[in-house]
């Protein structure tokens, strides 16, 4: 596996994986770089072995979702289309053999509208939700809504770096929230030195002083 040895959210992994067998509906906040969308994906596989369905993730733009895919694939030493694939508008790379779908939101909301019972799905992850739209909000409804209704056994995963989670625990049924912190790096600061006989220059005004001549 050509991943990095360790990601922030490691630590976290087996308290997530223990809330979604036990909840229909979880939250995961962890701020950016902490290797939620690349990693929990793969990480949940062994809860959801291939004929129990697939993993579809909601992602906000057609980039994203695209580079995570491939990013994933690459980190297996996959070709894009196996167990990493995608849904965009216009370009699709999936095969029975995907387990990970990464989806726009155009396109779960199709999907949905289509299939009711999202039959050969096991669960809804959405990724970045702290951005909201009024469709990532209507799939989510519309998950819901399938879920209660339909598909007791379809698990729905909320994803977020800086939303305020209590109004959605609640919305989503007392659902738990699994906290994680990011990676800090020193910060060291260095200014550079004035060549200029003026006292009154800030360290930041050096740079724009002329030098002697």
């Amino acid at each position: 596996m050509l991943y990095p040895s360790s990601f922030p959210i490691d630590p976290v992994l087996p308290d997530l994986k223990e809330a979604i067998r036990a909840h229909p509906a979880v939250i995961l906040q962890a701020p950016p770089g902490s290797g939620k969308t690349t990693r929990v994906p793969l990480a949940l596989l062994e809860i959801f072995p291939p004929g129990k369905g697939r993993i579809v993730m909601l992602e906000p733009r057609r980039l994203a979702a695209v580079a995570a895919a491939r990013w994933m694939a690459r980190g297996l030493g996959e070709k894009i289309g196996r167990t990493l694939g995608y849904s965009i508008r216009f370009d699709s790379r999936v095969t029975d053999q995907t387990r990970i779908e990464l989806v726009t939101e155009g396109i779960l909301t199709r999907r949905i509208t289509a299939d009711p019972t999202l039959e050969g799905v096991a669960m809804v992850i959405f990724d970045e939700f702290h951005e909201r739209s009024l469709q990532a909000d209507l799939n989510l409804a519309f998950c819901l809504d399938v879920q209660r209704s339909l598909r007791e056994d379809l698990k729905i995963l909320v994803m977020s770096a800086t939303l305020d989670s209590g109004p959605l625990a609640a919305l989503l049924g007392e659902a738990p929230v699994i906290h994680t912190e990011g990676r800090l790096f020193p910060v060291e600061e260095r200014y550079k030195e004035c060549r200029s006989s003026s006292t009154a220059v800030w360290p930041g005004d050096c740079a724009m002083t002329p030098g002697p001549g």
